[in-house]
């Protein structure tokens, strides 16, 4: 009877305590909802939204077509390449089958050339639209002189070198931080029997090695010097003087044997060519900007050498001077909205969304370029970047750099990098190049 009466107490407690249990856990709370875009048009809503460009193909630009397609199933979203996108974009723009969203650049602003394009811009910083451009780094948005944001950064740029990190392991060297050290470990490698320890493209002026490694100390004695950056703008002759540290630059890493420029001529193009020959595995140092090194991630495939024997690699700053090299932070493909375009709201409803820290992110991600936004989430191939200090980050637009400008110092620098000119000379042509 004890035996039975102790059995049906320890089956009553059980039953309480579960009971118990059963009131007082809490019940399962929804997921908050997630933070960022949310929609403020009818997701229902059927429409057609062009994006035209100069790329052959944007294949991370097509996957935000389709995350936002999850929160708008009926809009048809393509992207287009135009022809001679330069010349034709006006065109276009008045045409019936004008685009919604287009590429657009700083460099067209202030050009009479472009006042047809720019005349379609709509302001995506009024405050109507509701676009938060506070994600995207200040030194990114250009304003024109009536406050307004006509282009909106969503990828951007910097110039540096590709480095063969496991090249410098294996020759037990540092990756070089100083002026001082490049030209030492540039000797280190030719001793170790390297014909070219740097190398780039260099067969005609654009995107040439010599303006890589010119601009950002162009740029660099200009921001110290505002009277010089007027001058430089102004394309005075009297500017000159100020490209002569940055052409001296570009003359020694030559004289110094850094950079061999008959290896250099063997690459036929600026941007898959110099991929493959640095993939080639047995260059420490190729000198290009972001926009190249976009390509590498496609291409590592591509190769036969790095696919039989990969190796690590990043895309860091040329150590310029004893202090390090620069962050010339710049953007490098802008969208502009079509303010005559069709279904005008669910444009600028698609481009609140992909202007969020999230998308541009993705975006960057996907293409391989470095992100615009402030926080400076970067692909690891570009980790480098993130450690060069703020007083070292030159923002080109702010500053107040014109496309003319840029136009003399690449030239110069290509042409001293040549040895066509002398650097005097150069000095003295400042304003006359084309």
């Amino acid at each position: 009877m004890k035996k039975l009466l102790c059995t049906i107490w320890v089956i009553c407690m059980l039953v309480s305590l579960t009971a118990c249990a059963a009131v007082t856990t809490p019940a399962p709370q929804e997921e908050p909802p997630a933070a960022g875009f949310n929609p403020a048009l009818d997701t229902q809503t059927s429409c057609r939204i062009t994006v035209a460009g100069s790329y052959d193909n944007f294949e991370a630009l097509e996957a935000e077509f389709d995350r936002f397609n999850g929160i708008y199933p009926n809009v048809q979203l393509s992207y287009v390449k135009l022809d001679d996108y330069s010349n034709m974009l006006g065109t276009v723009l008045e045409s019936n089958d004008r685009p919604n969203i287009f590429f657009s650049y700083t460099w067209m602003i202030g050009n009479e050339q472009y006042d047809p394009v720019i005349a379609h811009m709509e302001d995506l910083s009024d405050p109507a639209l509701g676009m938060d451009l506070s994600c995207i780094r200040s030194g990114l948005i250009n304003h024109d002189a009536e406050g307004r944001v006509m282009l909106v950064p969503v990828f951007s740029r910097t110039y540096g070198m590709l480095v063969n990190n496991d090249l410098f392991e294996k020759e037990g060297l540092g990756i070089p931080a100083t002026w001082t050290e490049l030209m030492a470990v540039c000797e280190e490698f030719r001793s170790k029997g390297y014909a070219s320890p740097m190398m780039g493209f260099c067969l005609n002026s654009s995107s040439c090695f010599m303006n890589t490694v010119a601009y950002p100390l162009f740029t660099a004695t200009l921001a110290e010097n505002l009277e010089a950056l007027a001058l430089a703008n102004e394309l005075d002759p009297a500017a000159g003087e100020y490209m002569r540290p940055a052409l001296e630059t570009v003359e020694q890493l030559i004289r110094n044997e850094c950079i061999d420029l008959s290896e250099c001529d063997r690459i036929e193009d600026n941007y898959t060519q110099v991929i493959l020959r640095f993939f080639e595995g047995d260059v420490p140092m190729m000198i290009c900007t972001a926009d190249t090194v976009s390509g590498t991630r496609k291409r590592e495939s591509q190769s036969e050498a790095f696919t039989n024997a990969p190796f690590n690699y990043t895309f860091a700053p040329i150590p310029l001077t004893e202090e390090g090299g620069y962050f010339i932070d710049s953007p490098s493909i802008e969208f502009s909205v079509n303010k005559d375009c069709d279904d005008l709201d669910m444009t600028n409803e698609f481009m609140r969304f992909l202007v969020t820290n999230e998308e541009l992110n993705e975006m960057a991600s996907v293409k391989r370029l470095v992100t615009p936004t402030t926080d400076l989430s970067l692909d690891s191939v570009y980790a480098p970047f993130s450690q060069v200090s703020s007083d070292r980050i030159i923002s080109p637009e702010v500053l107040g750099i014109t496309d003319p400008l840029t136009v003399q110092i690449r030239l110069a620098a290509y042409q001293v990098g040549k040895g066509d000119i002398t650097i005097d000379e150069a000095v003295t042509m400042y304003g006359s190049f084309e």
